[in-house]
Parts: structure tokens; C-alpha cells; sequence
């Protein structure tokens, strides 16, 4: 009666999707936005269109990754862009990048939102050094291109090390009911062979 028991309390835990999450996210590069879409499992989206849309919804354009799925986007105006992927089989990246962040990409202030009485657009430079240590701009270009390169592969690992940590949380979680589960069944055979 008790392995049956227990055996019907182990067929009802839920077991952990062993499926894949959708990775997606933007950082500032140079002038631009750069951005990757993937999944967990390492595989990256490759050849896959990306939307951009403003705060408003309106599209602000289109991109498309490249053969290790990042993306390059150039944003004219200092709001928040939400970038957006269809994956299909109902994965969909949905990642934002604030309007601060994108004014600095942009070196503005940020549009203020309408109706605070600020006139939106308002913006101008930050007052940022034209030439960083006296760097040409094709030489700061090739410097932060070889950054991005160097930096894929350590925001790939990142991603995994949090996915796998998430599993072995979940994992662990399920051994502690598990565990709770075997330790109750253990304290009601004791009473009835004591019965």
C-alpha cells in the first residue's frame, strides 16, 4: 500500500521543462544599439528579423541578426525602444532599452514625456570629449568593434551559468519535496506498525 502510494505521489510531481527560454539583450555600442536573440540551449537566432518600436508603438524600423544572432540598430531619437522577435512555436524576445540609456548612445538628454509642460526634444550634447586619448574615429571604431567580439562570448556564458543555476534550483526544489514526501509516508508506517 505505501510503494503504491508513493509511487502515485511521484508520478504526480511536476516534472521541470526541459524546454529552452528565449535570450535576449541590448547594450550600448558606440553609436548604436547592439543586441543578441538566442536561446538557452546556446542555439542563437540567426537570419531572424527584429522590430523596434518607440514608447508609443510606433515602428522606429527594422533589423536583422547576423550568423551569431546579434544585431546592430542605430536609434534618432532619445526615447525607450522595445525590440521585439517572433521566434515562432510561441517564443517571442521582448527586450527594452531604457530612453536614458538610449540618450547617452545618442549624447542628448531624453525626450520628456508629452504633457509635463518641458517641450519634448529638447536636447543637446552632454559636453563628452570629441576624441577619446586622442583616438582617430576609425581607430575608436576598430577598438570598440574588437570589444564586441570579446564580450559576446563572455555575456553568452553569463546567460548559461543563469540558466543552469535556474535548474538546479528547480531541481533541488523537487528533491526537498521529494524528500518531504518520503519522510511523512516513513512517519505513518512507524505509527501503524506501532498500531
Amino acid at each position: 500500500m505505501i510503494r503504491a502510494l508513493m509511487i502515485a505521489a511521484l508520478c504526480a510531481l511536476p516534472l521541470p521543462a526541459l524546454a529552452h527560454k528565449v535570450i535576449a539583450s541590448v547594450f550600448p555600442s558606440g553609436s548604436a544599439i547592439e543586441g543578441e536573440v538566442g536561446f538557452s540551449n546556446g542555439a542563437m537566432a540567426v537570419g531572424q528579423e527584429v522590430q523596434v518600436f518607440g514608447p508609443d508603438g510606433a515602428l522606429l524600423g527594422r533589423v536583422l541578426t547576423d550568423d551569431d544572432g546579434f544585431f546592430l540598430f542605430t536609434p534618432t531619437e532619445p526615447v525607450a525602444h522595445r525590440f521585439r522577435a517572433d521566434l515562432g512555436a510561441g517564443h517571442v524576445a521582448n527586450v527594452t532599452m531604457e530612453a536614458a540609456e538610449v540618450a547617452r548612445i545618442l549624447g542628448t538628454t531624453p525626450a520628456a514625456p508629452a504633457g509635463d509642460g518641458t517641450p519634448a526634444g529638447d536636447t543637446g550634447p552632454t559636453g563628452a570629449p570629441a576624441s577619446a586619448a586622442g583616438f582617430s574615429a576609425a581607430q575608436q571604431a576598430e577598438i570598440a568593434q574588437m570589444l564586441r567580439d570579446e564580450l559576446r562570448p563572455l555575456r553568452r556564458e553569463i546567460a548559461a551559468y543563469r540558466e543552469r543555476n535556474d535548474l538546479q534550483s528547480i531541481l533541488g526544489g523537487i528533491g526537498y519535496i521529494v524528500g518531504l514526501f518520503g519522510l511523512g509516508f516513513y512517519l505513518a508506517a512507524r505509527r501503524r506498525l506501532k498500531d
